[in-house]
């Protein structure tokens, strides 16, 4: 058995939108490994019951577990919303999601205490974000607004440009400057900046890709919030203070698998990365369905905190 120093980081999301987590983890944890899988066949989660996408969870956190990994992200905003709990009752390593962190990093943030958070329609309708804020802080009021189409902005961007991905997302291209999408980012944002909020919650890992296009119309006085880098900074104190954390010396090893098409996601996830993930592997959801198949009658008589 490997010293749990040398193991991997294992990650995950419903798709390609968790790379910018690894991203953050690779730029701050340089000698750590990173193991990710992206549930491509099955993404998007955001418009799936909360049930259905804590069977997913249970689903690829086994999978994850069996390639021994010494820690887990939940690098989607969605299942971290439906399932974290869950993940942390059931595994025997630490798994972190990306809402708590976000939150935190808004609090402190916010100067007039007046905090909005865009998600897809699963994290918004869970009060995620809302419940970590109030934790955090009880006198900051949020703000939430659901942007699903969002996340087929990103992906179709991503899919029809082959230009770096900083060119793509901050430059003049078809999709960022055409009027129906600053049309569609004003239907989802005015009624957030209405709101009078200072500080922004990008609450999907697809949406920091989206940035630019994003600050250009809530206006330059919005602080933007992601949460990746927020949840690299957790992950290493985490690795840190239960003496996990890799070796200085230590030589990282990449993994990535895709429960889609493999190329397609060495092609697009190199884009987000910025560097080449390398070959890519494949696991088919039925092989992850075979893995855990938790007991229907057993998750609906859970108690929500326990969900």
């Amino acid at each position: 058995m490997r010293d749990v120093r040398d193991r991997p980081i294992g990650v995950f999301d419903s798709g390609l939108g968790g790379l910018t987590v690894v991203r953050e983890l690779v730029s701050a944890l340089p000698h750590e490994s990173v193991l990710y899988l992206g549930d491509t066949a099955r993404c998007p989660y955001g418009p799936r019951e909360p049930d259905e996408v804590r069977r997913f969870v249970l689903q690829i956190g086994a999978w994850l577990s069996a390639q021994e990994i010494k820690l887990m992200v939940i690098a989607c905003n969605t299942a971290t919303a439906s399932g974290l709990a869950l993940a942390q009752q059931t595994f025997d390593v630490p798994v972190i999601g990306v809402v708590e962190p976000g939150a935190r990093a808004a609090v402190q943030a916010t100067r007039n205490r007046r905090v909005g958070v865009i998600g897809t329609v699963g994290t918004v309708r869970s009060g995620a974000y809302s419940d970590a804020v109030r934790a955090l802080d009880a006198g900051v009021t949020v703000f939430s607004a659901p942007a699903p189409k969002f996340v087929d902005i990103v992906e179709a961007g991503l899919r029809m440009d082959d230009s770096a991905l900083e060119s793509l997302m901050s430059q003049t291209t078809d999709v960022f400057v055409r009027p129906s999408f600053y049309e569609l980012a004003r239907d989802y944002l005015d009624p957030l900046k209405r709101a009078g909020i200072d500080t922004l919650v990008l609450g999907c890992t697809h949406f920091p890709l989206l940035s630019t296009a994003i600050q250009q119309v809530v206006g330059p006085s919005v602080r933007l919030i992601s949460s990746a880098e927020e949840t690299a900074r957790e992950v290493r104190e985490t690795l840190e203070v239960r003496g996990h954390a890799a070796p200085a010396a230590a030589r990282p090893a990449h993994r990535f698998v895709t429960t889609g098409d493999p190329e397609e996601f060495e092609r697009l996830g190199s884009r987000i990365l910025g560097w080449p993930t390398g070959p890519v592997e494949a696991v088919g959801v039925e092989e992850l369905e075979r893995l855990l198949t938790p007991d229907p009658e057993s998750m609906a008589s859970a108690r929500p905190e326990e969900l």
